[in-house]
């Protein structure tokens, strides 16, 4: 949303000062800040935060246009998707972009990278003298550039947009709200279009998944807003697949889910009178949308509406007395517990404790501590290179042939099948970057496709 306040207005000079100093303390890069138009503003920038190559890139017109041009897509695409931008940029080097906006005003943006992911070597340098084929520049001065530029593997440049991000809302207050829906809008998109990729490697089914519906409907049920969010999403993206384009069926088809939630807060304890009246809010509000993208937020939102309708509804006292054993479980998973140790936390009998929280949770303290720690090894398997047998003990389990079998119990597959599955989509996925990159010019249009498949 277009702003007469400017990113100077909001951000001070001692706020950046303390992101700055903490960013380069923490990864050794330097910051460069945009305002909502692309420009630079040079106080808001580190000393010597383009480096060597860069300065040789932008010693010539065209060059400058292009580094012009990346930083206002990539500016354009993080305010979009509310969420850092990584990407190669025009010359073939890391460029980050991490968004600045107070509510739904955009104020700018604040770059980072301009190094690589891997040394120096010959294919390395092959890419970025062909993407700067046609500028004029020497081939030595590029090489010699080239080789003095920073190494930061990938998984810590991904870390470092995180920490910049997190690091630049809690020092300067700005208004997240927004920020966050769009992420999560983002980051629905990515997972129903991993679905999809999913689905076109098996063979066609044209079933409807009611298995997966009645699970969705168990995690309503017991307020579970990960799981229910990640089955919802598989459901959207199954639906996508099977029926591309037809908007008619991607209307229908969630309205059918609405339902389905709908009954889920309702066994969840939730009145049925209010509850009617939100569906009919939500009807007549997906009549109204035509894009696939609103049309998963409205699903999705209906689906958040409904659980916190399932917490709001349940028996204040019970639910309060079983959750220091909800907490205690949430900290100590990676420990041996016992059914003694969670009910001794609320000072009630195990008896006791194992009937109220089977009553207010819909699944056993036993099922519950399972769920904790498989939702974590599923996590430090995708973020970490820590081994399967080490991930086994970091969640608590003592035993790897038994964690095996659970993880593949509740996944599907077992922890290193998962491991493997999503690397090589994530690999198919970056490849794919780089190829649309490479090319000068690469339009928004092309960025966007990338978020959602």
């Amino acid at each position: 949303m277009a702003s007469s306040v400017m990113l100077t207005d909001i951000v001070s000079g001692e706020d950046f000062a303390r992101i700055e100093e903490s960013f380069r303390r923490q990864f050794g890069l330097g910051l460069e800040s945009l305002g909502a138009d692309g420009g630079r503003i040079a106080e808001m920038c580190s000393e010597g935060f383009a480096p060597e190559f860069c300065r040789l890139v932008r010693s010539v017109p065209a060059g400058r246009e292009r580094c012009r041009h990346d930083c206002l897509r990539s500016l354009n695409i993080s305010t979009e998707t509310g969420q850092p931008y990584i990407a190669f940029c025009h010359a073939g080097i890391v460029h980050v972009c991490v968004p600045v906006m107070d509510g739904d005003t955009v104020l700018g943006g604040m770059l980072f990278g301009k190094c690589l992911w891997d040394k120096p070597c010959s294919e390395i340098h092959e890419d970025i003298s062909r993407r700067l084929n046609g500028l004029g520049l020497s081939q030595r001065d590029i090489t010699n550039s080239v080789n003095t530029l920073t190494v930061v593997p990938g998984r810590k440049i991904h870390q470092a947009a995180e920490y910049l991000f997190s690091l630049l809302y809690e020092v300067t207050g700005l208004d997240v709200c927004v920020m966050n829906w769009r992420r999560q809008r983002s980051q629905q998109q990515s997972e129903i279009g991993d679905v999809i990729q999913r689905n076109k490697k098996k063979p066609i089914e044209r079933q409807y998944p009611y298995e997966a519906e009645r699970k969705l409907i168990g995690k309503v049920r017991i307020g579970d807003r990960t799981g229910a969010r990640e089955i919802l999403n598989s459901l959207l993206g199954t639906i996508m697949f099977q029926n591309p384009g037809d908007m008619g069926i991607l209307k229908a088809r969630p309205v059918e889910l609405l339902s389905i939630l709908s009954r889920a807060a309702v066994e969840g304890g939730v009145e049925i009178k209010p509850l009617l009246e939100k569906n009919v809010a939500y009807i007549n509000k997906v009549i109204t949308l035509e894009d696939q993208e609103d049309i998963c937020a409205w699903i999705s939102n209906a689906l958040n509406d409904f659980i916190e309708s399932v917490y709001e509804s349940r028996d204040a006292t019970k639910m309060s007395q079983i959750k220091p054993a909800v907490d205690y479980i949430d900290a100590s998973y990676d420990q041996p517990l016992t059914l003694a140790d969670v009910a001794k936390v609320s000072y009630l009998s195990v008896s006791r404790m194992a009937h109220l929280f089977k009553e207010q949770m819909g699944v056993t303290i036993i099922d519950y501590l399972t769920s904790v720690r498989i939702g974590h090894a599923r996590r430090l398997l995708l973020s970490t290179e820590k081994s399967c047998s080490k991930i086994c003990f970091d969640v608590g389990y003592n035993n790897q042939s038994y964690f095996t079998r659970t993880f593949k119990e509740m996944t599907g597959l077992t922890p290193r099948q998962f491991r493997e599955q999503n690397r090589r989509d994530n690999a198919g996925k970056h490849m794919l970057r780089q190829r649309i990159h490479a090319i000068p010019g690469s339009d928004n249009t092309a960025d966007r496709v990338l978020l959602a498949e």
